[in-house]
């Protein structure tokens, strides 16, 4: 149980020691992938080993449901909540579902990963290979769809023949022509396996498994810095934007009030964050709490205006420690948009990855949410294997998954542009996004859902990166590609006022 995927690997090659015999046994995990919390990470990576080796057979997530107990006052209590003497907190919510047995995020990256039929392609030769890794039946029991996608929104689609494949067989189908269209759109196929009538355990048309691959890319955000920043008295106005003169600190952007944008590094720990990785040892939660990550200064060194750009100089680091992360906010307009580049250099040795990379900042007012990428569910480093791309809405308090523990949660990934409150935000390169009405310091001190109180401010965070999820609350925490290593970095994003915001629809 539990063996890290470095071990599932040597188990696969026959490199695990002991007998000839032993060696020849098929391998079997009674628990991998921990459910708990925000999670489990690193499955997609697990499964890949379980398909290349035929040793390797798979295993068993644990576990399938939460045991919260429901509770008038606190939505739902864990161990603890009743006075025991002796118990496990809230260990024992650790399932693919919660209590009310409504799908976790957990389950639907699941159902992606372990699909019974893959569905590949590059979007560039016009073709689509499918694959059946069914055991013993055929594809005659599923129907195939094609769509085709201009900047997230299906244009056109149809049926897609495949044929019959017997298990392990595969094919490479011909997708039709890509419809014709204007301008320099990101567009993109996504083809789907649903079943072709109803059965004992699914309706027709339920989806079964899917793949998505690009057409064109998509032309990144372009602003020309042909407005300067003027100074007037207390105030610096740069095209749609007023700062703060003394601090640098942007106020409002066409309008819209902004609060407190500064560099962000901090989550809210996930019951992952919190355990220690069985490989390594590691408990990422409690390293970053002794760095003092949570806890970070920002040190304003300088405010710089040119005739091109407004320049803010910061440190940001924890207090009494030999770690800090040099920070140049550099804004430019064209007169009507704004464009934020952030340049991050880590200073002194950072022996640990970052929790996360990015900005965040407040909304006065903001409900509705629409976004061009990865959805309809959140997605990190190591668990975004069911994020689709495509255009998506929802309300801010859509956004957020109801982990019985309050933890880092909601955050939607590969984002091409958001809208909410107001602005239309579009990243260079792309980005995660999250919105929630408490900051990420009050997500951390709640114990239970209860404890969150709305507040009149909504917190945006817009991330560069992200640490990855990991099963460390009891197995191996995230692989080396998912961590999020200190190293310089710079990422930009474009703001605008969005009139057309409020009549967003909500789904």
């Amino acid at each position: 149980m539990y063996a890290s995927h470095a071990e599932v690997e040597a188990i696969g090659k026959e490199l695990d020691g002991g007998t000839l015999k032993r060696r020849q046994l098929p391998f079997i995990q009674c628990e991998y992938g921990h459910a708990m919390g925000n999670g489990p990470g690193g499955i997609a990576d697990y499964q890949e080993l379980f398909e290349k080796y035929d040793r390797i057979q798979g295993g068993f997530i644990w576990e399938w449901i939460d045991h919260g107990i429901e509770h008038a006052e606190l939505g739902y209590a864990y161990g603890g909540d009743f006075g025991e003497e002796l118990h496990d907190g809230n260990f024992v919510c650790d399932g693919l579902i919660f209590p009310d047995r409504t799908p976790s995020p957990g389950l639907a990256e699941y159902k992606k990963v372990i699909e019974p039929v893959r569905i590949e392609g590059d979007g560039t030769d016009g073709t689509v290979r499918v694959t059946n890794t069914y055991d013993f039946a055929d594809l005659s029991g599923l129907a195939f769809a094609w769509s085709y996608q201009v900047d997230g929104e299906t244009v056109e689609s149809g049926s897609l023949s495949v044929p019959a494949l017997e298990p392990g067989e595969s094919t490479d189908v011909k997708l039709p022509e890509p419809p014709a269209h204007q301008g320099s759109a990101e567009t993109g196929w996504t083809v789907r396996a649903i079943l072709a009538a109803d059965t004992a355990w699914g309706e027709r048309g339920h989806e079964v498994a899917w793949g998505q691959f690009p057409g064109t890319a998509r032309a990144l955000p372009s602003v020309a810095a042909t407005d300067g920043p003027v100074r007037d008295g207390r105030t610096i106005t740069l095209g749609p934007a007023a700062f703060d003169a003394r601090t640098g600190a942007l106020t409002s952007i066409g309008g819209v009030s902004v609060e407190g944008l500064r560099l962000d590094v901090w989550r809210a720990p996930t019951d992952n964050d919190e355990g220690t990785d069985w490989v390594s040892g590691v408990q990422y939660a409690a390293l970053w709490r002794t760095l003092g990550l949570h806890r970070m200064r920002h040190r304003l060194d300088a405010v710089e205006l040119t005739d091109d750009a407004l320049t803010v100089r910061t440190r940001v680091a924890p207090a009494a420690r030999e770690v800090g992360l040099a920070t140049v906010y550099r804004w430019t307009s064209d007169g009507s948009r704004l464009r934020l580049t952030v340049s991050v250099a880590p200073e002194g040795d950072w022996k640990v990855p970052l929790p996360r990379l990015g900005i965040r900042f407040g909304l006065a007012e903001a409900d509705a949410v629409t976004w061009f990428g990865g959805g309809p569910g959140e997605a990190y480093p190591d668990t975004r294997a069911a994020s689709r791309i495509g255009r998506w809405t929802s309300s801010v308090d859509g956004l957020q998954t109801p982990y019985l523990r309050p933890q880092e949660n909601g955050a939607r990934g590969e984002v091409r542009w958001a809208q909410l409150g107001g602005l239309r935000i579009e990243g260079d390169p792309e980005f995660a996004f999250s919105a929630r009405r408490w900051t990420n310091e009050q997500l951390e001190a709640a114990s239970h859902l209860t404890d969150l109180k709305p507040g009149n401010t909504v917190w945006v965070n817009l991330d560069h990166g992200q640490n990855g999820i990991g099963t460390g609350s009891c197995g191996p925490g995230p692989l080396p590609q998912h961590q999020l290593t200190a190293a310089p970095a710079e990422f930009s994003f474009v703001f605008s006022a969005d009139e057309q915001e409020d009549h967003a629809s909500i789904d």
